[in-house]
Order: structure tokens, then sequence, then C-alpha cells
């Protein structure tokens, strides 16, 4: 076998180089894939509610304010359970992000209310713990931030000239939340006075009566059970005035078609890969069984049949695409480990090199070169064995 796979040394290569193209790019969709994934859960789980108008809330409670009588209306329209109240803000208002991905947020969260979020009651904790009702001046990081601030269990976070004691780190989970400050609500509340500056006039001269539990950028509402999630929220906007509603499947929609253009982008450049791949694999194979039509016509006048001749070509043809097809998913790993490795220290993941990714290249290279060697046997078989020796000489 190794005396096989040294002949086919560079056609070993060749094949690596193709299924690491493939690999790669692939690993670069599902990294999206599972972004969309996640936020689709995640929107799913909940309603999520804001103030109408213009404010400084962000990501799915970006809005106005929405004060605590609000909050008392949603939790009377019928078939809601649970509401909580959510501050959510950008870590820097002055730096413009262009996708939630990449975007640091703030999250201010009730403690003593249950998350209603039926996907997520509680985000993931990978070290330390998460917050507890009574909690102060203290957060649970994403795991992206953790990694571009550099911050541990036990760490201190400053944020606004106020010292956060890192209680928690949460598990990588490829979407928004790998990037959020998660906090008490108290604490939220007050990181949003000392960012904005015109509610801290608004408030300082008394123009508009505010008080501590109005100060929400938004809310997570449940439903109960037997309840359809967009008949509620459709209830919550006919019954509670000064409030926008998102309606779960609506919400659905346009984060999947707000990354409908990358996606598609992905796929599109998978897929001339998968092409362009699968013919360079193919033409490799195909070349190389075509490079021993001597060898075969001596062996077929020395009495071997076409069968015995198929089995050989297509025995050293799976030989050859396997190990062509693990060194190209080895390359492509050990490639966007490196780029990872680099974009690591900005918090950020490119490549996600999934199982179903990873098997499914194998296989493809596997049924690809066996199909390549089988249609270059067929050809050489039909010829005698003084022509393939003549064709090879």
């Amino acid at each position: 076998m190794s005396r096989i796979l040294r002949g086919y040394a560079f056609t070993i290569a060749g094949i690596a180089i193709g299924v690491a193209g493939i690999v790669t790019l692939g690993a670069m969709a599902e990294r999206i894939v599972r972004f969309i994934e996640g936020g689709d859960r995640f929107v799913l789980g909940q309603i999520s509610v804001a103030g109408r108008g213009l404010g400084m809330g962000a990501g799915f409670t970006a809005g106005g304010m929405l004060p605590a009588a609000s909050l008392r209306a949603i939790a009377a329209v019928p078939g809601v359970q649970g509401v909580q109240a959510q501050v959510m803000l950008p870590l820097n208002p002055s730096t413009s992000q262009f996708m939630t991905l990449t975007q640091e947020l703030i999250l201010g969260v009730d403690l003593t209310v249950p998350t209603p979020n039926r996907h997520y009651p509680q985000l993931p904790v990978g070290q330390g713990r998460f917050l507890r009702p009574g909690d102060r001046q203290a957060t649970v990081v994403g795991a992206s931030f953790a990694i571009s601030h550099g911050l541990h269990v036990g760490d201190r976070l400053t944020l606004e000239e106020e010292s956060f004691e890192v209680v928690g780190v949460l598990q990588r989970t490829l979407t928004a939340p790998d990037r959020f400050v998660v906090m008490s609500i108290e604490d939220a509340r007050r990181q949003w006075i000392a960012k904005d500056r015109m509610l801290r006039t608004l408030m300082a001269t008394g123009v508009a009566p505010i008080n501590a539990p109005d100060l929400n950028t938004g809310a997570a509402v449940g439903w109960r059970e037997g309840e359809d999630a967009d008949v509620v929220a459709r209830r919550i906007a006919e019954q509670v005035p000064g409030v926008n509603v998102q309606l779960p499947s609506e919400l659905s929609r346009l984060l999947r078609s707000s990354t409908a253009f990358f996606s598609a982008l992905l796929v599109g450049i998978g897929a001339l890969a998968f092409v362009i791949g699968g013919l360079s694999l193919a033409n490799t194979v195909a070349a190389a069984v075509f490079e021993r039509i001597r060898d075969f016509g001596v062996k077929r006048a020395l009495g071997a049949t076409d069968r015995q001749l198929g089995g050989e070509v297509l025995g050293e043809a799976l030989a050859v695409t396997l190990t062509g097809g693990a060194a190209g998913v080895a390359l492509a790993i050990g490639l966007g480990m490196a780029v990872d490795g680099w974009a690591a220290r900005t918090g950020q993941q490119l490549f996600l090199f999934s199982g179903r990714l990873l098997g499914g290249a194998l296989v493809f290279s596997v049924l690809l070169g066996t199909a390549a060697a089988a249609y270059a046997t067929l050809r050489v078989v039909r010829l005698s064995p003084a022509e393939a020796i003549r064709r090879g000489a």
C-alpha cells in the first residue's frame, strides 16, 4: 500500500488541495449558518417589545423608552406569561457596527423575573456562574468578549468609570451573546444614564418625570401553553399603546433576510468550489489511471481479466482518494486554525469545521475519485492489449 501511495504522490497532493479548498469555504458557510440558526432560535423563543420612537436601545429592543406602566399593561394581556424588563445598549455608542455578529452589547436583565425565552431560559455558562438576584456590579461576559478583552472569572471590568467583577464567562454560541456583557438591570440603567447625555439632561431638569423603573429599552415576553406567539404579539400591539412589538416569525424572517446576501454569496462560492475541486479531483484521478495504460496492456496480455484490472484500479483509487481527502481535510483545518488563531485576538471565529462538513468532504472525494477511476478503467479495458501497449509507449 505504501508503494502505491508513493507512486501516486502528486495525485494525492492534487486531491488534497482541491478538498482543502472545498472544506475551507464550507467551514465559512457553516459559521454563517450557525450564526443564523442561533439567532433564529433565540427570536422564536420570545416576543420582543420595545418603546416607540428612537433611543439608545440596540438589538431586538431598539427603540424608545419602555416605562414600567407599559410593562404592567403587557403582563395583563391575555395569553402573556412572563415579562422581563431589559436594557440593551451598545458598549461603545460612538462606534457604528455593521452587523450584530461583531457588535459588543450591554444586556441588563431583571434578575427577579425568570427569563421567558423558551429556547434560552438561561444563557449557557462555560466558566464561573450566572448572575443571581441581588448581584450588583457583577457581570457575565460572552466568550468572544472575554477573549478580545483578556478577561477571566474574578477579573475586573471598568465601564463608564464603574468597576464590575466578572463572575462568569458564557459558553461560545457563535451568535450575538458571544459579545454580550450581561449585568443586572439596575447596573445597566446606570450605564444608560452615563452614556446618554440627553437622558441625563432630562432627568436633571425634570422636564419629563422619569423614575428608575421606567428606564427600560425593551422587554422579553413569554406566552402561555396553547397560545400562538404571533397572535399574542398582535394582541399586545393592539391593547398596549406606545410600544413596538416584534412578531417572532417576522423577526426570524428579517434576521434571515438580513444575512441572505452573505449566505447566498458563500453558497455560490461553495458550489463553485465543489465544481472546480470536483473536476480537478476527477481529472487528477483519471489522468493517473491513463498514465498506467501500458501497464494494464501488459497485464492483459499476460492473462489478466477486465474484472481483475478493474478491481485493482478501483482499490488503488479508493486508497488514493481517501488519503488525499484526509490530507485535504487536515490541511483545511490547519489553515483554519491558523487564521482563527490570528482572528481570536479580537474575539472572532471565521471557520466552523462541523462533523457533517468533514464527513461529507471525505465521502465526496472518495465517491468522485472512484467514479473517475471507473470511467478511466472502462476506457482502458476497451482497448486491445497491443493497442494499450502502443499508446502507453
